[in-house]
């Protein structure tokens, strides 16, 4: 029999992580929020260095996810898609900014091929990064995947503005340790 549903979690721990009412007012805080999601993920074992958070407009948390794609085994399990589709479950809206603007995506690193595909789809107007495709390919294994050349300009097009190298330095730190711990590639 084939399988008919999947069935996607965060980890427990990430529950008790942020209260409903936080506000994350800077574009520093938002990101560091996504580091520290990265770095805890590690710390627990619980998936990958990656971290992404779905912010409405009064700066305040609609959902958050971590890199679950070894857990679930599922390589659609990554922390910018797990956001997604948490705010889109939570909001019951595919594209979000349909319902709530602005919307801002925080992520400790820039976001794969796979997931600048769901960016462009998900309905966010902000997208917030710390570390560098280059800085993860360097200070692990994966593969960030092909990306259109300029990349940025086409986000820019579809109303999405792009803000890199925000607490770059301490995104880079998670990806060091996971890197050198030797961690699974997804």
């Amino acid at each position: 029999m084939l399988k008919a549903q999947v069935h996607l979690t965060l980890p427990a721990w990430t529950h008790e992580l942020v209260a409903s009412d936080a506000v994350f007012a800077s574009d520093e805080d938002k990101v560091g929020l996504a580091i520290e999601l990265s770095r805890r993920n590690v710390e627990a074992a619980s998936g990958g260095p990656f971290g992404a958070v779905v912010f409405g407009p009064q700066h305040t948390v609609i959902a958050l996810g971590v890199n679950r794609v070894m857990p679930h085994t599922c390589s659609l399990a990554h922390a910018e898609n797990m956001a997604y589709m948490l705010a889109q479950q939570r909001l019951q809206t595919p594209r979000l900014n349909d319902l709530l603007a602005p919307i801002t995506l925080a992520t400790s690193s820039q976001p794969c091929c796979q997931c600048y595909g769901a960016t462009i789809w998900a309905g966010i107007d902000r997208l917030l990064i710390g570390a560098r495709a280059e800085d993860v390919m360097a200070l692990t294994e994966f593969d960030e995947g092909p990306l259109p050349q300029d990349w940025i300009g086409e986000l820019n097009k579809r109303g999405i503005e792009v803000v890199r190298d925000i607490n770059r330095d301490a995104a880079c730190a998670v990806l060091r340790i996971y890197g050198e711990g030797g961690g699974e590639r997804y």
